[in-house]
């Protein structure tokens, strides 16, 4: 009997998974019936990956599974804490404001010791002189001033209005200026609602439309005015501007209907 031929050896797995190089191929041999019965090997069974420590890539068109899980694995992030309030600032007082200090002079001494208590005050407020004198004996201090202190020029004759006291409702205040002195010094007096004044017009010419400017704004009266009456206001005007008991949006709607033929727009 002829040769049997001997089929291809069998090829084991390499330790470490790795193939062994392919052998060359044999010769062809003429196989014989016995051989033809003889079942053919099976083919190798595909080596094990290795065990290298990596994952298998993922197939092409699918997302990793922890991709796929997205920041939901992920822990939230803690919110940022709110900054403390800064305390309350504690309100700053408020700066008191200059005072009257006392006036002390020769000036002051002479008056005192002349009429006594008919000088109130004397004193000074950021550098302004002024006395507050009765208005009683206030005719005789103006002339004094003009004869005996120089006090030759009468600058302004003024008044405030104070509704809500009790005693005198008015201070007049004068201001008087000495050229020889260079020197100015206020007298103020009080005096009730409706009480009247002696004018200073025999004392300086200038008090003549200074005190029309006080009854005109303010209704003061100064006895023996040589031409008292309104200098700013129309003769036929109603009420006294500077008073605080006139509100500040009156207007006379009757004057200004007859003088004028128009309706007021205030």
């Amino acid at each position: 009997m002829p040769e049997e031929t001997k089929g291809p050896t069998p090829v084991s797995p390499s330790p470490g998974g790795e193939k062994p190089p392919a052998e060359k191929a044999a010769a062809p041999v003429e196989s014989s019936p016995a051989a033809s019965s003889t079942p053919a090997a099976k083919p190798d069974a595909p080596a094990a990956p290795a065990t290298t420590g990596e994952k298998p890539a993922a197939p092409a068109g699918e997302k990793p599974a922890a991709a796929a899980t997205g920041a939901a694995d992920k822990p939230a992030p803690a919110a940022a804490a709110k900054p403390a309030a800064p305390p309350a600032a504690k309100p700053v007082p408020k700066p008191e404001g200059p005072k009257p200090e006392p006036w002390e002079s020769e000036l002051v001494t002479r008056l005192r010791r002349q009429y006594g208590s008919g000088i109130t005050e004397a004193s000074t407020y950021v550098g302004q002189k002024y006395l507050v004198v009765d208005s009683a004996i206030l005719y005789e201090i103006l002339l004094l001033m003009r004869d005996d202190e120089l006090f030759d020029y009468c600058v302004d004759i003024t008044a405030v209005h104070y509704p809500k006291r009790e005693a005198t409702q008015f201070d007049i205040v004068y201001v008087l200026y000495s050229f020889h002195h260079n020197e100015r010094v206020r007298v103020k007096t009080q005096i009730r609602e409706n009480d009247s004044l002696r004018t200073a017009v025999g004392i300086w010419e200038t008090a003549n439309w200074l005190e029309r400017e006080v009854y005109d704004m303010f209704g003061i009266v100064f006895d023996d005015h040589p031409d008292l009456k309104r200098i700013l206001l129309p003769d036929g005007w109603k009420g006294h501007p500077l008073r605080k008991d006139y509100p500040i949006l009156l207007q006379d709607q009757e004057w200004v209907q007859i003088n004028l033929g128009i309706e007021s727009g205030q």
